[in-house]
């Protein structure tokens, strides 16, 4: 008879509680042997725990830190040093023995004992990996000593110092470093005896030696951490004896569950390499859908079923990738799971609320923990297989219909499932008709958000679209779903709502998402499929926040107040306005270029409002696509159409392109006999040199030719046939042109104004290669409007060829940024209103 639960209690209830033994010499209780069980399985022999890897990572961050706090705190430090010195001295005088007896017994009993308990438990590997560890710490503490004493500003080395003999000492004690190592990687102290006073010990060392003042407190904690980077890091890349449930460990966890099993066979996965493991489709289908391992379970009673193994040291990274997920994506609820357990009574919450909701999903029967591990025994889904592993024509519309139907019943109940893939849906037949699986809840939520459900209808679209094509895809969905709900999912088709493994499918068929876009809007014309903004911050919003503040960091630390105000003693301001001035005339300049492109006639004024609403849009775009932006608004709300708007702001851009290189050219030839040649060492020169060589060479491997090929073609053939059209209108031609030069010699003499606002001068050629060489530069960081890079760059390379003051040459380019960009913002906004009152844009 089977060991379940129900004939458990079965077999309690034949056997009353008040039946009383006959008085008659009772015979010894055969010993019943446990049943021999089959199983089949790779166990892992040593893991590499994702925690220690995270450990190691925060511990170097923490020494960073530690570091940066020592050199800008270190008046606090150097007062706290002095304080406790008077002291400190005392209490060495009357501890000086105690102190040294208790340092060096620290230094030779920890390793001694722990090691001798490793050794009598036979765990040589262990040993080794201690001592790698400890020997690690100590090269890497000597090595992080050598810097600071090398490379480390006074302060830093004031701040990591005592005072010994009337001098600063930096004092990193590398016995701390060395014990912290090895018992970080002999294992955790609840396990071990040894290990836990050996930490206790070091606890009380440390105590004396910061009381003793026998070493800086920045000091101490640095060592701390290397020993900590050492040992976890030795601890992540050898690995740790897998606490997993394996074998009989397995098979008792199995029994606790309430089941007899015969058999355990595992189903492959990635980690099982090349091994003969198999598995139906069903259950590769659930090991891939919820990164557990998966078992073949079969009961002493024939009795076929699903056995998931969650592993605790997987955790951390689900935790993580739940973390940021939250983070990053809006309507994403943050969670608390961290725990095994708490991710088993998760994953065992929805599977009971999904089947409660009356969706079919295999039912989970009982749940037990076995080492490091969960199991949750479940039925198997009969003979469904996944829906990746149908043939094309197996997907009738009835198949289709219970695809949703399955979904809807949990939207009913306010379960969202999140995770919707091909490994998650099963499908099989019973008496002639398609039965559906809804299958790894595990992801899912319970009174889940409208966005949740709505991304959920996303998934589930975009992924029977990659199988039928989009229209049959969302007629199947109109089917089930009222259009209401239809209509909300058009915002939500973009691939940051899908998962992992639909996006990987969409790779070989890119065209799906733009391809239910236009069915819903043919289904339904009000639909709105302009994308929604799901993403909270993306690298550019990281680029936004941090390029300004490195930018301002780096001005406050490179002004020189005193030098900067004899430069303006010396300069004048009347320069300023001559450089707002100017940075004005470039929009009249963009405008002629526009207006000598257009195929269709612009008036010039109209033309200058559009260039100075991009002024205002350039805060939310990247330096030169607002013009282009509002360039191609303007043209198709004209009548334009879409392929000749956008070859002709491509034509404005490269014209832009090409004149600034001539530009260049011609000012480098005509002062090429002047003073103040352009300073080009022999070493940049052959930098040039053996870039050019580089390029070159490359173009003679076919992909890479190829590649500039597919990059650089779709431009020229866009924008030839309206360049020969300009060709053959001389003053369309010229007028571009003298509206080029016209744009970019403004923004120079700007430039040239805001050095002369200072009191400093360049030649031509070199304000104009700073100019050029310093805003290509800032702009090739796409932060709104090149907000930080470009005055980064530009201070930079002003500095690098004319030789200013980096405190000036940066207040030179934060002068010239606000008159030609910060100023003209409010007179964008301007425009951007009016042109939107009058229906140009």
């Amino acid at each position: 008879m089977s060991a379940t639960p129900a004939s458990r209690a079965a077999a309690g209830a034949a056997a009353p509680a008040d039946d009383v033994a006959p008085a008659e010499p009772t015979t010894p209780t055969p010993v019943v042997e446990e049943k021999v069980v089959d199983i089949d399985d790779v166990p892992t022999v040593r893991v590499h725990h994702p925690s220690d890897l995270l450990g190691t990572v925060l511990s170097a961050l923490g020494i960073a830190l530690v570091l940066v706090l020592a050199t800008y705190a270190h008046n606090t430090t150097t007062g706290v040093a002095e304080d406790v010195q008077g002291f400190a001295s005392l209490l060495q005088r009357i501890l000086f023995v105690p102190v040294r007896v208790l340092e060096g017994f620290v230094i030779l009993a920890v390793p001694l004992a722990v090691v001798t308990e490793l050794a009598f438990r036979r765990l040589g590997r262990q040993i080794l990996d201690g001592l790698g560890a400890g020997l690690a710490a100590l090269l890497l503490n000597a090595v992080v000593l050598w810097a600071i004493e090398t490379f480390g500003s006074d302060e830093l080395v004031v701040g990591m110092s005592i005072r010994s003999g009337g001098e600063w000492v930096v004092t990193l004690p590398a016995y701390v470093a060395l014990l912290v190592g090895l018992l970080t990687v002999v294992g955790p102290r609840g396990r071990r005896r040894t290990v836990q006073w050996s930490w206790n010990l070091l606890w009380v060392a440390i105590g004396v030696l910061l009381i003793t003042a026998g070493v800086s407190l920045p000091g101490l904690v640095v060592s701390f951490l290397v020993g900590r980077v050492a040992g976890l890091g030795v601890r992540y890349l050898s690995g740790v004896q897998s606490e997993r449930a394996y074998g009989a460990t397995l098979v008792a966890g199995v029994r606790r569950a309430g089941f007899e099993p015969v058999r355990l066979s595992r189903v492959a996965d990635e980690t099982t390499g090349e091994s003969p493991l198999d598995g139906d489709s069903a259950a590769r289908a659930l090991t891939r859908s919820t990164d557990h391992r998966v078992y073949e379970l079969t009961t002493d009673d024939h009795v076929e079923l699903d056995l998931v193994v969650i592993d605790g040291d997987r955790q951390v990274v689900g935790m993580l990738s739940r973390l940021w997920r939250s983070l990053r994506m809006r309507g994403i609820e943050g969670r608390s799971v961290v725990s095994l357990r708490q991710a088993a009574e998760r994953s065992a919450l929805l599977a009971y609320a999904a089947r409660a909701a009356g969706v079919r999903t295999p039912k989970l029967l009982s749940i037990a923990e076995a080492d490091d591990s969960m199991l949750l025994v479940q039925e198997r889904p009969g003979h469904a297989v996944p829906l990746g592993d149908l043939a094309p024509e197996a997907l009738t519309d009835e198949v289709l219909r219970e695809i949703w139907a399955q979904l809807q019943l949990a939207h009913d109940a306010g379960i969202a499932h999140r995770s919707l893939t091909s490994d998650v849906l099963l499908v099989e037949t019973v008496v002639g008709r398609p039965v559906v699986w809804l299958t790894s809840w595990e992801q899912g939520d319970v009174a889940s958000s409208e966005l949740a459900r709505r991304m959920d209808v996303t998934q589930l679209v975009a992924l029977l679209a990659l199988r039928v094509g989009a229209r049959r895809a969302l007629e199947s969905a109109v089917a089930v779903l009222p259009d209401a709900h239809i209509a909300e999912i058009g915002p939500l088709l973009q691939t940051i709502t899908l998962p992992r493994l639909t996006r990987n499918e969409m790779r070989a068929d890119k065209k799906v998402l733009a391809e239910l876009r236009s069915a819903l809007v043919d289904r339904l014309p009000e639909a709105d499929v302009e994308p929604q903004q799901l993403v909270r911050f993306g690298a550019r919003t990281v680029l936004t926040i941090v390029v300004p503040i490195v930018a301002v960091v780096f001005v406050i630390t490179s002004i020189n107040v005193e030098e900067i105000t004899s430069a303006l003693a010396a300069g004048d301001w009347r320069w300023t306005v001559v450089a707002f001035a100017l940075g004005l005339a470039t929009l009249v300049g963009a405008a002629l270029a526009f207006v000598a492109f257009s195929p269709v006639k612009l008036p010039l004024w109209r033309a200058t409002l559009v260039q100075t609403a991009a002024t205002f849009v350039g805060l939310a775009a990247p330096a030169g696509i607002g013009p282009a932006a509002l360039n191609l608004r303007m043209l198709q709300k004209r009548g334009v159409s879409t392929t000749l708007s956008a070859a002709t702001v491509a034509l404005v851009q490269v014209s832009q392109f090409v004149v600034t290189l001539g530009l260049l050219l011609v000012l480098t030839i005509v002062s090429g006999d002047t003073e103040s040649p352009l300073p080009i060492s022999p070493v940049v020169l052959l930098v040039i040199g053996i870039l050019a060589a580089l390029v070159a060479s490359g173009l003679l491997v076919p992909r890479v030719r190829q590649w500039v090929l597919a990059k650089t073609m779709p431009t020229l053939r866009q924008t030839w046939p309206r360049l020969i059209e300009v060709l053959g209108q001389p003053w369309r031609l010229a007028l571009a042109i003298g509206g080029n030069l016209l744009m970019t010699l403004g923004f120079i003499f700007a430039f040239d104004a805001s050095l002369a606002a200072f009191g400093q001068d360049a030649t031509l050629i070199q304000v104009a290669l700073v100019y050029l060489a310093g805003n290509t530069a800032g702009a090739l960081v796409p932060t709104p409007g090149g907000m930080g890079t470009i005055e980064l760059a530009l201070a930079g390379t002003l500095t690098s060829i004319t030789g200013i003051n980096p405190g000036i040459a940066t207040s030179i380019a934060v002068l010239f940024r606000v008159a030609t960009y910060w100023l003209r913002i409010p007179i964008g906004w301007v425009a951007m209103r009016y042109l939107q009152k009058t229906g140009e844009l």
